[in-house]
């Protein structure tokens, strides 16, 4: 896994879109200039669950701020519209996210504790906040299911961000 530094291009990633075609992350659909990607475990985390119901309550608030807002897994076709049915999502949802493109994308990955929990490694959860010019303004990359940015917090922060023009952080180490 390469981590990928804030202040640096998102590299774009395509994948399949639940209900046909790709979803291009790092590429805001419609007339938004701002993406929103969020990487959930899959189908077999109740955290990811709650998670994404929340970000479905936000995508108006996020796309008022002309930010695009797509959630992504390494699941399957049938996994991930399974997840989108049982939480009603109508969320761009993308899946079958690859070892490649999780490795790409710097994201932590993990082996299924059982059979029960799921059939393949998955991506651990990740937020990228992709700005204009395609450049990773916000992001938070996690190894646990536990640990996610407030939304509420993310879109102040975006607002705040778009109407000052406040820098991106963390560009460099200490």
């Amino acid at each position: 896994m390469t981590a990928l530094p804030a202040g640096s291009i998102f590299p774009k990633t395509d994948v399949a879109a639940l209900g046909g075609g790709t979803l291009t992350l790092g590429a805001p659909r419609g007339d938004h200039d701002w993406q929103l990607v969020v990487v959930y475990r899959g189908l077999h985390c109740p955290i990811c669950k709650t998670y994404l119901s929340r970000l479905q309550e936000f995508e108006a608030t996020f796309g008022e701020l002309g930010v695009d807002v797509v959630a992504i897994s390494a699941d399957p076709e049938e996994k991930a519209q399974a997840f989108a049915d049982e939480k009603e999502l109508t969320l761009a949802i993308g899946y079958g996210l690859s070892a490649a493109q999780m490795d790409t994308l710097g994201l932590y990955v993990s082996d299924p504790r059982s059979p029960q929990e799921t059939d393949r490694p998955f991506a651990e959860p990740g937020l990228f906040v992709i700005n204009a010019e395609g450049t990773i303004q916000i992001l938070d990359v996690s190894n646990a299911p536990f640990a996610r940015p407030d939304l509420q917090g993310i879109a102040n922060g975006i607002k705040f961000v778009r109407a000052n023009d406040y820098p991106i952080r963390g560009t460099h180490s200490g």
